[in-house]
């Protein structure tokens, strides 16, 4: 299989473009070809000799994702299976709030998960592999078409908050973002991106060293040990002491905003007691806390979703000691494409 011209080495493209006697520039062309127009045929990029064009078609290809299924909400959500070039599929959502201009695009990094959180269903598939970086820029870029499309506006907000764990596909989830907020690819502003990672404490400290501006949002769902055990595996090994250290170190390297995501589960983590304990969670960095529903995924997970006046409570015992809190509606439900349920159902 020929190598995909997006995602070669670094000197890659320019030692051949040196062998074959072109010019510097022309690496610079075809990146912009590639990035900024989106190009996905060597023909379109015109203003390359036609032997060059040739050239990298016998070399190289470009395997873009391609749409598979497209579901839209009674709300507005719009749900998008694609297919990637070996035959898996993803899940991306795009989130429109038109009243408020905002229009938010779910892109996922790999194809499953192994994380294994008992309230997700992409944590009940295997993981297959990590995304390439294109193909999490492809996300974007047709999503954006889609919020076009529908609302007449382009997305102005990225989340990584879809299929699978952005920080264990890091060097891909980062390419994306360098590519997506780099002025030579879509221009977009790093501090409307967000990172959503369910605890890897040491690759939140090299978000920070690597000095990353995106924002930071953790899969908390639990304010003690005991509770987030039972339900995400991975915080036996990346406990709350050390999840608040690494949080806190990328704070102060970055000052990047950061948020919890907390699904309120009935009878769970939803009492006062639960609240004053996020409330110790909260203290020693700025931080917004979004109360989530829970969205049924099906199976042998027993818990519901707390009721609104459980929520309620919650929530205002948190504005009352001081935390900022959001309490998200869920939407997309009537396409599975809320949070937790992306599963590339039929």
């Amino acid at each position: 299989m020929k190598e995909d011209i997006r995602h070669c080495k670094e000197g890659t493209l320019g030692a051949w473009l040196r062998d074959r006697g072109q010019p510097a520039f022309r690496e610079k062309q075809i990146h912009e070809w590639i990035w900024m127009k989106g190009a996905l045929d060597f023909e379109e990029m015109s203003n390359l000799p036609k032997s060059l064009r040739e050239a990298l078609a016998e070399d190289f290809e470009i395997r873009p994702i391609t749409e598979d299924k497209r579901q839209v909400s009674a709300d507005g959500t719009i749900k998008t299976r694609f297919r990637l070039y070996d035959g898996h599929l993803i899940e991306s959502v795009l989130i429109p709030v038109v009243e408020e201009q905002r229009f938010t695009v779910c892109v996922s990094s790999q194809v499953g998960c192994s994380l294994s959180c008992s309230f997700c269903a992409t944590g009940r598939m295997d993981r297959v592999r990590n995304l390439a970086a294109g193909e999490i820029v492809d996300q974007v870029r047709m999503v954006s078409r889609q919020s076009e499309e529908y609302f007449g506006h382009p997305i102005t907000n990225i989340v990584y908050m879809g299929m699978g764990e952005p920080l264990l596909a890091y060097r891909p989830v980062m390419d994306s973002v360098d590519i997506i907020s780099s002025d030579k690819g879509l221009g977009m502003s790093p501090r409307r991106i967000t990172v959503s990672t369910a605890g890897i404490a040491k690759m939140i400290r090299k978000m920070a060293d690597d000095e990353t501006r995106v924002n930071l949002a953790l899969s908390l769902h639990a304010a003690d040990d005991e509770k987030r055990d039972q339900i995400m595996p991975i915080n036996e090994h990346n406990n709350l002491a050390v999840l608040m250290d690494a949080i806190e170190y990328f704070h102060q390297m970055t000052k990047g905003r950061i948020s919890y995501e907390y699904i309120a589960f009935d009878g769970f983590n939803d009492s006062l007691d639960d609240a004053s304990k996020l409330v110790g969670l909260c203290s020693r960095f700025p931080v917004r806390v979004n109360i989530i529903e829970y969205n049924p995924i099906g199976g042998d997970f027993a818990m519901t979703k707390a009721s609104e006046e459980r929520i309620n409570r919650f929530a205002k015992y948190l504005r009352d000691h001081g935390v900022m809190v959001t309490v998200r509606r869920s939407r997309g439900k009537d396409i599975d494409a809320a949070c937790g349920q992306l599963a590339n159902k039929s």
